[in-house]
């Protein structure tokens, strides 16, 4: 009876979380169908203890606003209209389309989100590490436009233009932006490959996931944003409590949205972290 009692209070919880979507009686079209995949996903969006990064995580919010575009419904985890979209999403990419989101499912994701970054793209299909842009191809940041964490100073000129566009679109559209400037200020842009390579053999964590080997910051295409962060953590604290925190805020949320019409691209790991692929985002490819 306790044990019932829990998963009642955890599920009631859960379906009530202001994360987990906006109330529309639509998102439970379908309810016949697909009520037993969206309980499971109820649950499982914060109890599923798995490792998609190597480390232990519970629950899979933190990918949520990802999933939800990708899956082109801003219906929560626990409904059945999410349940129904994303076993469209399985069945594209040949996974059983159980519409029950699974660590399977996820690294199809990961790999589909992967492919849009021009630079991981080049690095796989054997590219070499490529050198970084000349001088005169690199502008300067001002000073409102850096984070007081870890300052930056230069970026690609092209980069810096959509970025600076971005920024505006951004703090138009979205009250708490607009009313907070730190928010969306860089804190990495374009790093020396020779500078990178010593802080990565200092601190020993050039592992791929923490830090690649072979940066896309070299590019000067990459940028790390503000997008919040949890307090006595860094900007760009790589534990789950953090990066779950980040993916809650309004300005990751816009991101995921938006960053593609400025074109801009995300890696999964990292909230902050998004790539200029120099061309918006096609339609129906955010």
């Amino acid at each position: 009876m306790r044990t019932a009692l829990a998963l009642l209070s955890l599920i009631a919880a859960l379906l009530a979380a202001p994360t987990l979507a906006r109330a529309d009686e639509r998102c439970q079209d379908g309810a016949d169908r697909w009520a037993g995949p969206a309980f499971a996903n109820a649950i499982s969006v914060h109890s599923l203890e798995w490792a998609p990064f190597g480390a232990t995580e519970w629950g899979w919010e933190t990918y949520l606003p990802l999933i939800q575009r990708e899956i082109d419904t801003h219906c929560a985890p626990g409904s059945p209209v999410f349940a129904a979209a994303l076993s469209e999403f399985q069945s594209r990419y040949n996974l059983p389309a159980t519409g029950v989101f699974d660590p399977a499912t996820f690294q199809v994701l990961r790999g589909v989100l992967q492919e849009r970054r021009p630079f991981i793209m080049a690095r796989i299909n054997g590219a070499p590490c490529p050198d970084p842009p000349p001088l005169n191809q690199l502008g300067y940041l001002v000073a409102e436009e850096e984070h007081a964490d870890r300052l930056t100073r230069l970026v690609r000129r092209d980069v810096l233009d959509a970025y600076r566009q971005m920024v505006m679109a951004a703090r138009a559209e979205v009250p708490e932006i607009a009313s907070d400037h730190e928010l969306l200020q860089i804190f990495s842009a374009f790093r020396d490959p020779e500078a990178d390579a010593a802080r990565c053999a200092a601190q020993g964590n050039c592992d791929g996931v923490r830090r690649a080997v072979c940066s896309p910051h070299r590019t000067g295409t990459a940028l790390d944003l503000y997008v919040g962060h949890i307090e006595g953590l860094g900007v760009d604290s790589t534990v789950p409590a953090s990066r779950l925190h980040m993916s809650r805020g309004p300005v990751y949320r816009w991101l995921v949205a938006n960053a593609g019409r400025f074109g801009f691209v995300p890696y999964v790991f990292e909230p902050w972290h998004w790539e200029w692929t120099g061309e918006p985002a096609r339609r129906g490819h955010p």
